[in-house]
């Protein structure tokens, strides 16, 4: 067996897989009738059911670095963070497919780790490996594509919101841009000790919840208007919200849930300028949902199994200016000012 083989061998091993002729069908009926191990899967789709499907990147150097971020935790969020586009479409995630690029030296037990952390998080979300690709690289380079279903129709896209809507969002904001703030300015060392002394201020960076029985409750329910998920700041992605709806908004400041800075951070906060509203609207990585729900329909989301999470934050205006109103009254344009790779 050459070691490309006994890569893709340990893959299929290390995390929940459908290999070979095995098949596998879960409650819905979508099954699996060829896995690893061929040139290509063949998956049957569910009865009435529409497939959704989304791909994503994970790079060293641009999205972790090596040097500081565990292992475990760089399995567990590639796969994560790539599920809670299915999760913003009100969708249930049900199989992945997994390209590796990783350098020699780490095929053993940077491997083992990485392993560890995605079968977790495969696990947690229900998906399945039923293939993908690997190749040696000079830098870890992950690209995961997940499939997804939901009953034919409701799919939540970004382009209903309209005027008079409710502008919810899920969880805490910041919580994720807080904890890279804190990996990035630590030593290699350093970081290490933090992750293992601060798991919980650090597990929305390193470990992504992600909302998939929300969004699922939420797209059966036929509650919101349009969703997308926050992963590249809040101010970006309502602004990509609202271009697809073609409205604008108003967004209440006070109202917006922060991240908390603890008081033993405190000074460091000051040093690196850290403000919990700026990391909130601009900060990246935190995977809550952000929704828009019509004023009538306001009053269901009570049923929902996360609603203590949920907070209204503002609401959809007419026209297409993006508004942020402080304390007292006072309004600025909310411009994008999140993750942008090309920036």
């Amino acid at each position: 067996m050459g070691r490309e083989d006994q890569l893709i061998n340990k893959l299929a091993l290390g995390v929940p897989s459908a290999a070979g002729l095995q098949k596998l069908r879960d409650s819905r009926g979508a099954a699996v009738r060829l896995g690893i191990g061929d040139d290509a899967a063949v998956v049957a789709p569910g009865r009435n059911a529409d497939w959704v499907v989304t791909c994503d990147g994970f790079l060293e150097g641009t999205h972790f670095l090596a040097d500081r971020h565990p292992a475990d935790s760089v399995g567990y969020k590639s796969l994560s963070r790539a599920t809670s586009d299915i999760a913003a479409m009100g969708a249930t995630a049900r199989f992945f497919l997994l390209t590796l690029a990783i350098p020699q030296q780490l095929t053993d037990e940077w491997l083992a780790g990485f392993l560890r952390g995605m079968r977790r998080a495969a696990k947690e979300l229900g998906v399945v490996l039923i293939g993908g690709d690997t190749t040696r690289s000079a830098s870890v380079a992950i690209s995961i594509t997940v499939m997804g279903e939901v009953a034919p129709g409701r799919a939540i896209t970004r382009s209903g919101a309209r005027p008079g809507d409710l502008i919810c969002v899920t969880g805490k904001l910041g919580c994720a841009q807080l904890g890279l703030e804190l990996i990035r300015n630590s030593t290699a060392k350093g970081a290490k000790d933090l992750c293992r002394r601060e798991s919980r201020l650090l597990r929305q960076h390193l470990y992504p919840q992600i909302r998939l029985k929300l969004g699922q409750w939420l797209a059966a329910h036929r509650v919101v208007s349009s969703m997308i998920d926050v992963s590249d700041g809040l101010s970006t992605d309502l602004g990509r919200l609202c271009a697809v709806s073609g409205v604008g908004a108003r967004v209440w400041a006070s109202r917006i849930p922060l991240v908390r800075i603890p008081a033993g951070y405190s000074k460091l906060a000051r040093k690196l300028r850290l403000d919990p509203l700026r990391m909130a609207l601009h900060g990246g990585d935190d995977y809550e949902l952000l929704f828009t729900v019509p004023r009538r329909m306001a009053k269901r989301l009570e049923s929902a199994t996360e609603f203590r999470d949920l907070t209204a934050i503002g609401e959809i205006e007419s026209g297409r200016r993006i508004l942020l109103v402080d304390s007292e009254g006072r309004a600025e344009a909310l411009r994008p000012g999140g993750w942008d790779p090309f920036r």
